[in-house]
């Protein structure tokens, strides 16, 4: 065997054991690459909109691992497990949910949070898996599309925990809890005429939504997004800023660390939902599309996870998880660059936080255990 023989055979075989690795802890390797790339991109950007602060930057990692750590302990799970298990993850969240009205701490003009001394716990956060868990666990049990009595149910089980977290106010998560629950019963088999028929009641209730359940602050995001200029100084600052930050960068970017509106405090929450202005604004165009472009190939192999899965509960609990996660990419990135009302929705995987990131690793360990389970399966 010749020098360049055995390299590769050396090589071949240590692609083979780490095939093997993944295999073992059934990781799947095409979402385990994308996430560790946006998560070492989330660390560049954060250190740069953070002024260089490393404190935040390795808090950022700590919390990032123990998504991580959680992750992996949810792939190890069989899609059967996860199932029987749906239910009482849905109970326990309502109850969480109830204690957060009842004895929540308060911040920011929201009360959102359980406090247990060492650490802070905002349960809406388990919501986005526990919905569309429990609803995917009530319509696997019959043949879909689901009944009309079965539908109603659903989306009783969709409505509940969506109000409770709107009267917390939380706007931006109750929107992307009330997605995940929908997307359930859009992959159910859910009729276009009940589509376009629940979109019209909500068009022709729009007034009592504005007078009624939308607080003063919520219309003035309304308002701002209508027009920014309003109150260039006020409620309009947020989207302006960071639509200067985005255009200033042009196609190719002004160079990490070297953004003008972060660095000297014009961009507001510039490390948390106003981080893709950060990145727009240092990268460009480019910078932008390439991103785009990793979000796009998570998003294609969890919708070809889901399409490949072998039973109702885990296509569409897959399908739900996943589309949730393109509502995460748009939501933001449309607020940011003023296509959308300002909601508060961070940046995927990017901006700083801390059980948004382990909801979303932990909703990707799910679905490593639906695709490397039914590898198993199928051998």
């Amino acid at each position: 065997m010749s020098l360049t023989d055995s390299h590769q055979f050396a090589n071949e075989n240590r692609i083979s054991a780490g095939r093997q690795l993944l295999q073992r802890l059934h990781l799947d390797f095409p979402l385990l690459l994308g996430l560790l790339i946006l998560a070492i991109i989330g660390g560049f950007v954060l250190y740069s909109a953070s002024d260089r602060d490393a404190d935040l930057l390795v808090r950022h990692a700590l919390r990032f691992l123990v998504g991580f750590i959680l992750m992996v302990a949810l792939a190890q799970l069989r899609p059967e497990t996860i199932r029987v298990w749906s239910p009482w993850l849905f109970g326990m969240g309502l109850i969480l949910l109830l204690a957060v009205l009842l004895v929540g701490q308060a911040g920011g003009g929201a009360q959102r949070w359980l406090n247990f001394g060492l650490f802070r716990f905002q349960p809406s956060e388990i919501m986005k898996i526990a919905v569309p868990m429990m609803i995917a666990w009530y319509l696997c049990k019959t043949a879909i599309p689901p009944s009309p009595g079965r539908l109603l149910i659903s989306i009783l089980l969709l409505v509940v925990p969506t109000l409770l977290i709107a009267r917390q106010p939380d706007l931006g998560t109750a929107l992307l809890i009330a997605c995940a629950g929908f997307f359930v019963l859009f992959l159910a088999g859910l009729g276009w005429k009940l589509i376009i028929g629940a979109l019209l009641v909500l068009i022709a209730s729009t007034p009592l939504i504005w007078n009624y359940l939308l607080h003063d602050y919520q219309q003035q995001r309304v308002l701002t997004f209508i027009n920014p200029e309003i109150e260039p100084l006020g409620s309009g600052y947020h989207i302006i800023q960071s639509t200067i930050a985005i255009g200033s960068g042009g196609i190719y970017g002004k160079g990490w660390l070297n953004g003008t509106q972060a660095h000297l405090d014009f961009l507001p929450e510039r490390s948390t939902d106003f981080i893709f202005a950060v990145f727009g604004e240092e990268f460009g165009l480019l910078g932008a599309l390439v991103l785009l472009l990793l979000y796009g190939i998570l998003i294609a192999r969890g919708m070809l996870i889901a399409a490949r899965a072998q039973n109702t509960y885990s296509r569409l609990l897959a399908g739900s998880l996943i589309l949730t996660f393109f509502i995460y990419v748009l939501v933001n990135i449309g607020m940011v660059s003023g296509l959308l009302p300002v909601v508060g929705v961070p940046l995927p995987l990017i901006s700083y936080g801390g059980t948004s990131i382990v909801t979303l690793l932990a909703g990707f360990g799910i679905l490593m255990s639906i695709q490397t389970h039914r590898r198993l399966i199928s051998t």
